[in-house]
């Protein structure tokens, strides 16, 4: 039962593990590791922009993974689950920072546009085999990639996607929608197998390597610490105003700077709803389409994964909890408008 004392895994149920948020909890709790899967719930019929979709902030950035250069690695990391894992709990969007390394294209942690011996985590064709066979064998499932693009080899990353296979589930630029109409429905991308969606923040790419430029399509918010100030929601640098409905995707991050796993547990259980509700009103409107985080799993019971199932209850039916929409019974709207 969620929320239930433990002492181990083996005393939760299905879709819930042993976890001790120490800042909340007065010992272990049974809480949730799964996201509801709006497809199944409701149904993939809708337009793409119409779901909401769990988003890890560096995705490979994983607690306890081996060096892969034979230098210890100083610097931080992000998420706890390998990235197959986070896809099989319901993760549904990664972000991912790339960069020329070693002859390849690697995934880092690092600043300056520069990727060394002690900030690199693997290379980039190792996370992406592991998407592809996900993808592979679960057919109706959509996965989008984020990339923070640092790469300047002539279509560097072109290869290694390529060479990943993942090119067989790519939608083309050429089918995204633009001036904020609705993209195709769900159930239209999987028949046609485009079930693969890649931005960078390289402009210049999507007509070089036909991979589309991030802010041509959606609006995010400003990431860091200055995504956390209470009240407050507002555009990154990068990003047109929040509001620009010529935009037709929206993400939120809420996640502080520096990545503190103690603490993420309450980042991700408080506060995370009232930021929603203000980047709606700032976004004129709209509910997030990505909701990145930190360490996605931590919470006190729900987090950032009950908060991706709120939005897409708000999304497909004007309910507080995506569960709800199949009976079309809402619940109070206790936790978002």
């Amino acid at each position: 039962m969620e929320n239930a004392r433990c002492t181990s895994n083996t005393d939760c149920g299905t879709g819930l593990y042993c976890f001790d948020c120490r800042l909340e909890f007065s010992g272990p709790r049974c809480v949730r590791y799964t996201v509801s899967d709006p497809f199944k719930v409701v149904n993939n019929s809708l337009p793409f922009n119409k779901y909401a979709y769990l988003t890890t902030h560096n995705s490979f950035a994983i607690v306890g993974e081996p060096s892969h250069t034979g230098v210890p690695r100083v610097t931080f990391d992000n998420q706890e689950d390998s990235v197959t894992q986070q896809l099989k709990n319901g993760v549904r969007a990664l972000m991912l920072d790339t960069y020329d390394f070693r002859g390849d294209v690697w995934l880092c942690h690092s600043n300056g546009g520069k990727c060394y011996d002690t900030t690199a985590f693997e290379p980039l064709i190792d996370t992406l085999k592991e998407i592809e066979a996900f993808l592979s064998a679960n057919p109706t499932e959509i996965v989008t990639i984020i990339l923070e693009d640092y790469v300047k080899a002539p279509n560097g990353l072109t290869k290694v996607f390529n060479k990943s296979g993942l090119m067989n589930y790519w939608f083309p630029v050429s089918k995204m929608p633009q001036n904020g109409k609705d993209w195709p429905r769900v159930s239209e991308m999987v028949a046609q197998n485009h079930r693969l969606l890649v931005f960078t923040s390289i402009k210049s790419k999507e007509l070089s390597e036909g991979i589309a430029y991030q802010w041509k399509y959606m609006v995010e918010n400003q990431y860091g610490d200055g995504g956390m100030d209470k009240g407050k929601c507002f555009n990154r640098d990068e990003s047109l105003p929040l509001n620009d409905t010529t935009k037709s995707l929206v993400l939120v991050n809420y996640f502080p700077s520096v990545p503190v796993k103690l603490t993420s547990c309450l980042q991700n259980s408080m506060g995370l709803n009232d930021m929603l509700n203000t980047c709606y009103d700032a976004s004129g409107h709209r509910w997030a389409n990505f909701l990145a985080v930190n360490y996605y799993k931590r919470s006190d019971g729900r987090g950032a994964l009950g908060s991706t199932d709120l939005l897409n209850g708000r999304l497909l039916c004007g309910c507080d909890d995506v569960l709800s929409c199949s009976v079309n019974i809402c619940s109070t709207f206790s936790s978002l408008r």
